[in-house]
């Protein structure tokens, strides 16, 4: 067992992530990255480069989702369902 404490943002951005990838918990989110980052490790390491692209596409997805919660809390704002 790990125990990993994290800032509210830091949770709820894997909150979001778990949900985007289909995870059925963070816990399950955190098993899967950290098989990749073990497997990983017996392997050549990353080229910096793949993992600043990584870290982008991350920070343009997070904010993708941010706009879209946005969007959809205004929806249900004006009176339509959710």
């Amino acid at each position: 067992m790990i125990s990993v404490r994290l800032s509210d943002e830091e949770y709820s951005a894997l909150v979001r992530l778990s949900l985007v990838t289909g995870a059925r918990s963070i816990s399950e989110l955190a098993r899967d990255a950290m098989r990749v980052l073990l497997n990983g490790a017996t392997r050549e390491v990353v080229p910096t480069s793949y993992m600043d692209e990584f870290r982008d596409q991350m920070r343009s997805l997070d904010k993708r989702i941010e706009q879209m919660a946005a969007e959809i809390a205004t929806f249900r704002e004006n009176g339509n369902p959710g």
